[in-house]
């Protein structure tokens, strides 16, 4: 049969155009996310060849991976003894939790987190349920505060070196830039006040709008603690400056030795300060050992932001199912009292696992007391002083002692030779043959041979 006019055209375009592809949108085909880096990378190279002590010995050792398991048998135990709390056989409350879809989430569940958020500071500070957001863990939270705070192209001051994924987090969907407040080992890595005002100063000359500073504390990587007077003289900037400040609280409650922890939230209680501007963000993710739970919270004293956060969960809420779990455990007050005592204690013990081991192979590292990791020093391994030294010594590290342990350089440490080595993701025999690997491998460094 012959075709039309319109099919003879339509058959002559689909030749014509027949190695062209479907166009997608630029976010699609950015590298904005971030997963080429070596942070990234590194747990690739873990997912092809994991090590399992019976299966494959000789295989990858995950050790860039913050989270912990080892106090999850005590979550375990818990849920042995209330079984209602995740399955919810009455009918009336199967339906009402299963029907549940407010954007404020459940009342007893932003109770329960609110008193959880002040057991872990020791109840110095209470926190207003009112002002909870829940989001799907602490990455959606960022996200939406950078969304609710900035404008694509503003600018976020971060103490550096930081969290490799808020390139992630806080720039890739939101078009926001990070502007780093650089630190070094002359001081441990802590921030001071030229080194803020110099990086608010070079970004205005650079014609950038800073909408405000960004801070973790415990800070990941370093596993140390911004001091109160460090918070009071970052707010005191904000203030002066009209810029926002947001604390990453996650790793609050896994703080196992001193120096004592201080919430943004104490010092705005105690000091004259307009906190309209002071966000604060939290996850369940790493001090109750929970990441597959997808559970973050925005605590912020800012009324439009937290209307506006709030509308935003609906695009990251937690299921009601989840809520409905974790307000059952997070209620039982003796259970959290247990938890918090038992679990610092647990990762203090590894710590020092850690860090005696490291000692033994002659590896230096800063004297941390929180998180589930260490920021190891291995300046004296590097083939060269630079960065691409850095990375040559990361591939050796992988390929050679199967070790995954992340770069510096995915934390915009500007210092070549630094290393974030996790510890709480293992049981302790496969951190003993950790720690063998890293002793073998220091020892044949320093027997020459060539490891690169």
């Amino acid at each position: 049969m012959a075709l039309s006019i319109c099919e003879k055209e339509y058959v002559s375009l689909d030749m014509n155009d027949s190695n062209m592809k479907t166009s997608v949108s630029e976010k699609a085909t950015s590298s904005g996310h971030g997963e080429d880096s070596p942070y990234f990378a590194g747990w690739e190279e873990y997912r092809r060849n994991p090590y399992d002590e019976l299966h494959n010995p000789s295989g990858v050792i995950q050790m860039g991976l913050a989270e912990n398991r080892l106090s999850f048998d005590m979550l375990e135990e818990w849920l042995a003894k209330h079984p209602e709390a995740s399955l919810t056989s009455e009918q009336d409350l199967f339906k009402e939790v299963a029907l549940f879809q407010d954007y404020h989430g459940l009342p007893d569940f932003r109770k329960a987190m609110a008193n959880f958020m002040a057991a872990l500071r020791g109840n110095r500070v209470k926190f207003d349920p009112e002002r909870i957001v829940n989001t799907a863990g602490a990455t959606a939270a960022n996200e939406v505060l950078m969304f609710c705070l900035a404008d694509p192209g503003d600018v976020f001051l971060v103490p550096s070196p930081y969290y490799a994924g808020f390139e992630r987090d806080l720039k890739w969907r939101t078009s926001i830039d990070i502007a780093p407040i650089h630190c070094d080992s002359s001081n441990n890595f802590k921030i001071t006040k030229s080194a803020v005002v110099s990086a608010y100063n070079e970004a205005k000359n650079r014609k950038k709008n800073v909408r405000g500073i960004v801070i973790t504390n415990p800070c990941n990587p370093l596993g140390t603690l911004s001091s109160a007077n460090t918070l009071k003289m970052l707010l005191d900037f904000a203030n002066k400056k009209k810029i926002h400040v947001v604390c990453d609280e996650i790793y609050s409650g896994s703080v196992f030795s001193s120096p004592e922890f201080h919430s943004i939230a104490e010092i705005v209680a105690t000091q004259n300060y307009t906190p309209d501007n002071v966000h604060i963000v939290y996850s369940l993710s790493k001090d109750l050992g929970l990441p597959g739970f997808r559970v973050g919270t925005i605590y912020s004293y800012n009324d439009t932001v937290v209307t506006t956060a709030r509308r935003m969960s609906s695009f990251c809420m937690v299921s009601s199912q989840t809520q409905h779990l974790l307000s059952a455990m997070l209620s039982d007050s003796d259970f959290v009292n247990y938890y918090i005592v038992e679990n610092k204690k647990r990762l203090e013990e590894r710590h020092k696992f850690l860090v005696s081991g490291l000692a033994q192979a002659g590896i230096k590292y800063l004297e941390g007391n929180s998180g589930l990791f260490c920021w190891v020093n291995t300046s004296h391994l590097l083939p060269s002083n630079d960065m691409e030294g850095e990375l040559k010594l990361w591939r050796s590290i992988i390929y050679e002692a199967r070790l995954n342990i992340s770069p510096g350089s995915s934390f915009n440490c500007i210092e070549p030779g630094w290393f974030r080595v996790c510890f709480a993701d293992m049981n302790i025999s496969t951190m003993e043959v950790a720690l063998q690997r890293i002793q073998t491998f220091a020892v044949d460094f320093k027997n020459n041979i060539n490891l690169y």
